[in-house]
């Protein structure tokens, strides 16, 4: 009965830590498209189009892992 409850919480703990790993992923993803896109879209940032590559890049990248992990739902390795 134990080993039931166990694997019970265990599925409920991946599904909530997939079903965050996707939002934020699709966050983080976005943000890195707007940081992309600012100029385009009229939005005016402090940084010089190096630094926003550079970041827009790494934002996209994190996002991508993130929804890559959601998607793996490996949380007990």
């Amino acid at each position: 009965m134990e080993n039931g409850t166990r694997d019970g919480q265990k599925k409920r703990y991946s599904l909530r830590r997939a079903i965050l790993d996707y939002g934020m992923g699709v966050i983080i993803f976005a943000i890195g498209i707007v940081i992309l896109l600012a100029p385009k879209l009229g939005i005016s940032l402090i940084l010089d189009s190096t630094q926003r590559y550079m970041i827009g890049g790494l934002f996209l990248l994190y996002g991508a892992f993130r929804f890559y992990r959601g998607s793996k739902k490996d949380y007990y390795n």
